[in-house]
């Protein structure tokens, strides 16, 4: 009697051990390589997500409401574009392209999303009352900023005759301010902003021209002999 007790408590642990195994192992479907499902009663494979390297994307800021209340659309540019745009509004107001550059690198370090504590906004930090002036609907769209920017420099060097530190600190600072004081205003923000765009004006290799106005050597757009658009100043 002892031993069929024995016996028939061994089978049931067997069978335990059995069920537990197989439940441990959860039927799953999977897919083979020619797409048929499979069902398996074994831990289905460990997928493992390729990582795919991210591009260089360049300038992207999100949709937002523009300076004219209206939506406007995500705007994505690379660094090529924005340059191919400095170009542009430098031809269009005869102005240096190389200070065009050296003005958003001061102002906005190339961020197209930049806002200050004052308000300006986009690559070359247009006041949204100068922005307006100018008659530009998105301050963040880098065609119609750096153009306005560019349209801007231009008519302040024509205020002070060619005076580009004066030219700059009105920028900076407004041309009442600078008018007020007769010379750059005696703020510590102002002259150290007019000593850093000179700084990167002016340094080897910015690829200034004689001229921060004027264009003395004139910038001439010409499209090459597989179509591309060049812009040379030779």
């Amino acid at each position: 009697m002892n031993k069929r007790i024995a016996a028939a408590a061994c089978i049931v642990l067997g069978a335990l051990a059995l069920f537990a195994a197989t439940a441990s192992a959860q039927i799953a479907t999977v897919t083979d390589n020619a797409g048929r499902k499979l069902f398996i009663n074994d831990n289905p494979p460990v997928l493992v997500k390729p990582v795919v390297a991210k591009a260089r994307t360049g300038i992207y800021l999100p949709a937002d409401a523009s300076l004219s209340g209206r939506l406007r659309p995500a705007v994505h540019a690379d660094p090529d574009s924005v340059d191919r745009i400095v170009m542009e509004a430098a031809e269009k107001h005869h102005v240096d392209p190389a200070l065009i550059r050296a003005v958003i690198e001061t102002e906005s370090g190339w961020n197209v999303g930049a806002v200050s504590r004052r308000g300006a906004a986009g690559l070359m930090q247009l006041h949204p009352a100068t922005a307006q002036r100018l008659g530009v609907h998105d301050i963040f769209n880098p065609q119609q900023n750096i153009d306005a920017g560019a349209r801007y420099l231009r008519a302040l060097l024509e205020r002070y005759n060619g005076n580009l530190d004066l030219a700059l600190a009105a920028y900076n600072a407004g041309e009442g301010a600078v008018d007020r004081h007769g010379g750059i205003p005696p703020f510590r923000e102002t002259r150290n902003y007019v000593q850093k765009v000179q700084n990167a004006y002016l340094r080897p290799g910015s690829g200034r021209l004689d001229s921060p106005w004027g264009a003395v050597r004139a910038i001439r757009k010409e499209t090459d002999s597989q179509g591309r658009t060049v812009f040379t100043n030779d």
